[in-house]
């Protein structure tokens, strides 16, 4: 297998893994019917996909948030506990969530140290959008990180769900969410 294969490979199962992540972060935001209160947070979820198991030089451990790994330890191994564990963290905890590319989450969540400007080609070149907050912002630098695969976020202000890939993103605002299938 060549090197452009793999990476294809790669792709295609990164793919998957990012769209059970991004399907699950839209369940839960069609489910919280309390957007429009104030004063009312949402849950909230921030994945990346990684390429490697260390991710040390640049995340932080973030005290004593935790992924319950022995209620759900693998993305794909059910759906459904995936959307229910990431449910109870998404409204109980904070930071950023590891995922390995083989779909294993690390128990640890962690905050994400800002790239520095001069290690991170195309970081100069980033267009945020004026509704991205510090989580979002965080995804979008990170993306561009060499083993960071993808970004995922759920936004606790609004349910909208966005993914990250290389410097770029792709918004699905709450109202949009589920397409045709969407439930009336």
């Amino acid at each position: 297998m060549d090197a452009l294969d793999r990476v294809k490979k790669r792709y295609a199962t990164s793919q998957a893994l990012m769209d059970q992540i991004r399907y699950a972060a839209e369940s839960l935001s069609l489910q919280f019917d309390r957007w429009d209160e104030q004063h009312v947070s949402g849950p909230s979820l921030y994945f990346l996909i990684v390429a490697e198991m260390s991710f040390d030089g640049y995340t932080d451990p973030l005290g004593a948030n935790k992924w319950p790994t022995n209620r759900c330890k693998i993305v794909t191994d059910s759906l459904d506990t995936f959307t229910e564990v990431a449910g109870d963290v998404a409204v109980t905890r904070d930071g950023a969530i590891m995922v390995t590319a083989d779909g294993t989450i690390q128990e640890q969540m962690v905050r994400v140290r800002n790239p520095p400007r001069d290690e991170v080609p195309g970081i100069d070149e980033l267009n945020p959008a004026d509704w991205m907050g510090t989580k979002h912002l965080s995804a979008l630098e990170t993306s561009l990180r060499e083993d960071v695969i993808w970004a995922i976020t759920l936004s606790e202000e609004d349910g909208r769900v966005t993914t990250f890939l290389d410097g770029t993103y792709r918004d699905y605002p709450r109202d949009e969410i589920g397409g045709r299938w969407r439930p009336e």
